[in-house]
């Protein structure tokens, strides 16, 4: 077998790992927020490890920690999920990039992860809104739904000591967010790529139009 189909069965078998690791990620997130909205009341919550990991059914119609674009309403719905929505076809454009030019493993896996992740979330902006409108109270539309969350894991929640500056005396909790799958997938990808900084980086999104060469760094 000569250089260039040794390529081609490589680029063959980590193209499988990279979209089954997306198809996967993607499958598992809908299935969880699918049984906790259609089994949970919106705020319940459910323990699941000594009080410490719950269960809490939330719907977030922003970004992450519930910042909304242009104060929230319809105009800001549309143009986040828009913009997610053009961001994502970047994203597989460029992963097809990535394992066309044989870049190394773990930077596919977990672009993949962070693909996963936003497309997950994607779907709910996409597709809840007119499937779950009878649920919810949504309007039966497309593009206006809210993105389902339901892991909250608190580290430390109590008062804080009256000698600490501004929030003295008051009720805290480290580690407050509210997350799901989706969000979990984009989590690991990202710290992938942070951690593994001295094998492999990202490459420009120029890739996305240049011809094929084989990267050395497999």
């Amino acid at each position: 077998m000569d250089t260039t189909q040794t390529t081609v069965s490589n680029n063959a078998k980590i193209g499988y790992w990279a979209f089954g690791v997306l198809g996967f990620c993607i499958l598992a997130d809908q299935i969880i927020k699918i049984y906790v909205k259609t089994h949970f009341i919106y705020g319940e919550s459910y323990t699941l490890f000594n009080d410490w990991f719950k269960i809490y059914f939330i719907e977030n119609e922003g970004m992450a920690f519930g910042m909304k674009l242009f104060g929230g309403g319809k105009l800001g719905k549309l143009i986040l999920t828009f913009f997610r929505i053009a961001v994502s076809v970047i994203g597989i454009l460029y992963l097809r990039a990535l394992i066309k030019n044989n870049f190394h493993k773990g930077l596919i896996i977990s672009v993949s992860l962070v693909l996963a992740g936003a497309l997950g979330n994607i779907i709910d902006s996409v597709f809840y809104g007119w499937y779950f409108h009878d649920i919810n109270g949504y309007v039966e539309t497309w593009f206006e739904g809210h993105v389902v969350d339901m892991f909250y894991a608190p580290l430390w929640e109590g008062v804080l000591p009256s000698w600490i500056p501004f929030k003295g005396g008051e009720h805290f909790v480290f580690f407050a967010p509210i997350w799901n799958f989706a969000d979990a997938c984009i989590t690991v990808g990202v710290a992938i790529l942070l951690i593994a900084q001295s094998k492999f980086s990202l490459p420009s999104i120029k890739i996305i139009r240049e011809k094929q060469q084989t990267n050395p760094s497999n």
